[in-house]
This record gives C-alpha cells, sequence and structure tokens, in this order.
C-alpha cells in the first residue's frame, strides 16, 4: 500500500510524476516474444524492469488482459505480483456498479488472497454515485481513482452537462469529496482538457490527478503543469504506447527506457521550476 506521503516522496526521489500505463496487446508486442510461455508478461517485465527508476506508478488496464481470457488474467496477476512495491499500482479497470458487485471487483483487484492481486488503486465509473464508489473505499489504504473529464470525444456528451451545482464533471468531484479526502480519492483528467485544470483546482486543490493523454494521444505536458501542479506535484501523468510501443524489435526495452527517460527529463525541470525538488 502507498499512502500519499510515500507517493510524494517517490516524486522528489525519483524527480518523476511519470505514470507507464501497460496497455499489453499480445498483437503488437515484438513476435520472438511468442516463443516465451507468457508473451505478455515477459513484455511487461522488460518493461518494468527497464523504467521502474524514471516512473513513479505502473498501470495495466484491466481490458487488454480480461479481453485473453484464463491466459490473460494470469499474465495479470504474474505482472501484479512483479510491479515493484515502492510505485503506485494503478489498475485500470473504470468499473462501476451497485454496491454488491463493486464489493466484488474490488476484491477482485484488492484482495491477494481472493483473486491474486493486490493493487494499490483502481479507476472507478461514478455514474451510479455513492454505491458504486464507497466499497472500494472499504480496503484500507487504496485509492479510488474516479472518473472526472477524459480526454475521449464523447465526453462533451455528459460530462459538460449543466447540473444545480455546475458541470456534470465539477459535480462528481463535490461530491466524491464528501465520500472520502485527498488521502484516498483521485480524480481522472484527461491531458487534453489541460486549460480546465484551473477550473478543477477549484473543488479539487490537494487531490491527485490521474491524468492519461500525454505522448500518443497529443497532451502536452508543460501546459498540464502550468494549470495543475500544486505545492506537492498533485499530478500523476500517464504515456502508454509512446513507451512500451516505442519499437517492436529486439531492443523494444531500451527504447521504452529511452522514451520515460525523455519525459522524466521533461518532468524533472517542471519539478524544478515548481520548487518541488
Amino acid at each position: 500500500m502507498i499512502s500519499r506521503q510515500q507517493l510524494i516522496e517517490q516524486i522528489k526521489q525519483k524527480k518523476s510524476f511519470l505514470c507507464v500505463g501497460l496497455d499489453t496487446d499480445i498483437e503488437k508486442i515484438p513476435s520472438f516474444l511468442k516463443s516465451y510461455h507468457d508473451p505478455v508478461f515477459e513484455f511487461n517485465k522488460r518493461i518494468i524492469d527497464a523504467t521502474k527508476d524514471l516512473c513513479i506508478s505502473y498501470k495495466p488496464n484491466a481490458a487488454f488482459y480480461e479481453s485473453r481470457g484464463v491466459k490473460g488474467l494470469q499474465s495479470l496477476i504474474a505482472t501484479e505480483n512483479y510491479l515493484p512495491a515502492e510505485t503506485l499500482n494503478i489498475i485500470d479497470a473504470k468499473r462501476g456498479d451497485i454496491g454488491n458487485t463493486s464489493s466484488m471487483y474490488a476484491k477482485a483487484f484488492f484482495d491477494k488472497e481472493a483473486s491474486g492481486m493486490s493493487f494499490d488503486a483502481i479507476t472507478v465509473a461514478p455514474y451510479m454515485g455513492n454505491d458504486s464508489v464507497t466499497p472500494f473505499l472499504a480496503f484500507e489504504g487504496k485509492w479510488v481513482i474516479i472518473l472526472a473529464l477524459t480526454s475521449s470525444v464523447g465526453s462533451k456528451d455528459f460530462q459538460y452537462l449543466t447540473t444545480e451545482n455546475g458541470t456534470l464533471y465539477e459535480s462528481v468531484i463535490q461530491k466524491a469529496n464528501t465520500w472520502a479526502g485527498a488521502d484516498r480519492i483521485m480524480y481522472v483528467v484527461g491531458a487534453t482538457k489541460s486549460t480546465e485544470f484551473t477550473n478543477i483546482r477549484k473543488f479539487a486543490p490537494d487531490n491527485f490527478l490521474l491524468v492519461p493523454g500525454v505522448g500518443a494521444q497529443g497532451g502536452n505536458l508543460q501546459e498540464v503543469c502550468q494549470y495543475g501542479m500544486t505545492k506537492d506535484c498533485g499530478l500523476i501523468v500517464n504515456a502508454s504506447r509512446s513507451i512500451i510501443y516505442a519499437t517492436n524489435g529486439e531492443d523494444f526495452a531500451d527504447a521504452a527506457r529511452a522514451e520515460a527517460l525523455k519525459i522524466q527529463q521533461e518532468m524533472q525541470v517542471e519539478l524544478e521550476k515548481a520548487g518541488i525538488i
């Protein structure tokens, strides 16, 4: 389990707030790995070994593993067990259902005795309200990362609708803040929404924000930092494809490290600029 203070210390120590997304597609990994018993885990293992000193978090995307049935779940369990203990390890599952179902989802990803996995955090869709979130918070020391404002084109369909408390995404943040504090709840905010960060910080001044969309999706790191960084950094910026698929040759892990290092160095500049390190 990773506390807020431990996360902040990792950021300062590694001079980074990078999360490496393990959206591992067996069709995209180097072909030579197919000879291994578990090609997906072997790919993940080498990516982790190459980047663990440059990032403070890893984020496997559950869909890429569940789509492969039992074999995929075995790869996910092996990956979770291999992830460094000092990093914040997130399962990007975007679960959201009524209370008893959410309790089972929480058990699946948080209870190692039951499922073989014990991630530090999970992404959750809050559409069904309190019932869909609080069962995850029942696991002491675990983080819940609530979808607030996404990078997707479809974000305009619902997230900007007007409610009595502002836009829907603003209402989500305000309500979720009543369920737990900034030591248990984070929010997902897409990097392509960088100018919205100033507004989001009005409602979530201290919460960490998980920010996908930097790299292949075109998000701008400098703008994200300009509008969203706090005195504790307050950002976990995810990059997936730009790192893990930097090349599909036998040197893929070296290429991933080079890409992660490039982002880490940019992050170090932003942390120094903010006086955090």
